[in-house]
């Protein structure tokens, strides 16, 4: 299918009847800039229409970056700060980019009726598949947060071949247990939908905070016309399976993966605990200090350079520019053993450290960062 793909970018296509060489360059530069603008498409799966934009135009033998949103989000006010800083447009000339708004999320989208039954996150992972066949991509970089990451994760696990790498973000593996579930209903009993989303997205000390951030955030759910859309997403995600990773097992995911974190999110311990069920020699465990629960909304400079050594370790970007965290790293490295009792490496880094050149990610160690 790579082939394929070179071929349909590459070939030169006939003129237009009426059409002269410097007419057909005009119409080709404009498409180029249309694309570059975004493109937002709709594709109907077996589970609904579901809305994605694509920026950029495919490169040859690399695969799209696809992300996935969180709840009480789209891919607009999850992932617009983090694709729009300065530090990330090194990435994005070298990676077209498709934005997937899970369904009913998309700006505009009309309110589901009462009774419409949402699609479960297994299901809407199996929605991705019609949208790389319509876009004819072969492979991906996924990035996702929170149910986003969890969507991307089913559907690695389904379709490897599919997948190069995932970038994951507050990731909860684990199904809701009956405590949890109890808990989960009894906050229901007390607090409003949005303000139980706040409490998935953000950590308590950065609510009680309530900075001009958390009040925008507090504002784009709270007023958002699509609230019940967004009711029904919540509890989709909060029906989850269990991923039932096992370290050293069948169910595992196969590809280079980061997980990452801040250092007050509510999900610290769950992505704690996922990154020692995934293969060490496959996994990056990245702890972001001063970063609350949205790493990608509070620290994108330092999320995009992790990302550009994710992207080196894997064989792209090898002559990136770095930045940040090569001049902010520190002289600690310690070994330890994983679970399994094979070994790994533990990376520590400070943003007040000693100036020093960090070795790109390499297969064989689990990378634990905290910047």
């Amino acid at each position: 299918m790579t082939e394929l793909q070179e071929v349909q970018i590459t070939e030169e296509r006939p003129l237009l009847p009426g059409q002269t060489p410097e007419m057909a360059k005009e119409a080709e530069l404009a498409a180029r800039i249309l694309l570059d603008r975004g493109q937002t498409h709709s594709v109907e799966t077996p589970y609904g229409s579901v809305t994605f934009t694509v920026y950029g135009t495919p490169k040859p033998k690399r695969p799209a970056i696809l992300t996935y949103h969180d709840v009480g989000l789209n891919y607009k006010s999850c992932f617009q700060p983090l694709f729009q800083s300065g530090d990330m447009q090194e990435i994005i000339q070298n990676f077209v980019r498709v934005h997937v708004n899970a369904p009913g999320m998309e700006e505009g989208a009309p309110v589901y009726p009462v009774g419409y039954q949402y699609p479960s996150l297994d299901q809407l992972a199996d929605t991705i598949p019609c949208i790389l066949q319509y876009l004819n991509f072969s492979s991906i970089i996924g990035v996702g947060v929170g149910a986003g990451a969890y969507i991307l994760s089913r559907y690695a696990l389904n379709h490897q071949d599919t997948v190069e790498g995932l970038v994951l973000i507050n990731i909860d593996p684990n199904a809701k247990g009956w405590m949890d579930w109890a808990a989960h209903k009894l906050t229901g009993l007390t607090s409003s939908i949005p303000e139980m989303i706040l409490g998935h997205l953000f950590s308590q000390e950065e609510l009680s905070g309530n900075s001009e951030l958390i009040q925008k955030y507090r504002n784009i759910i709270t007023h958002a016309p699509n609230i019940e859309n967004i009711e029904l997403y919540w509890n989709s995600y909060n029906n989850r399976r269990d991923l039932n990773f096992e370290r050293g097992g069948d169910i595992t995911l196969k590809c280079p993966v980061m997980l990452v974190v801040g250092d007050q999110a509510p999900h610290e311990d769950a992505v704690v605990e996922c990154n020692s069920k995934l293969d060490p020699t496959q996994t990056s465990f990245l702890k972001m200090a001063d970063s609350g629960g949205q790493p990608q909304l509070t620290q994108p400079g330092k999320l995009t350079e992790a990302f550009k050594y994710f992207l080196q370790g894997m064989g792209y970007m090898a002559s990136s520019c770095m930045t940040r965290l090569s001049r902010s790293r520190t002289a600690s490295l310690t070994s330890a053993a994983s679970i399994d009792g094979s070994r790994s490496r533990t990376r520590t880094l400070s943003q007040s450290s000693e100036s020093g050149t960090l070795p790109s990610g390499t297969p064989g160690h689990t990378m634990e960062v905290s910047c």
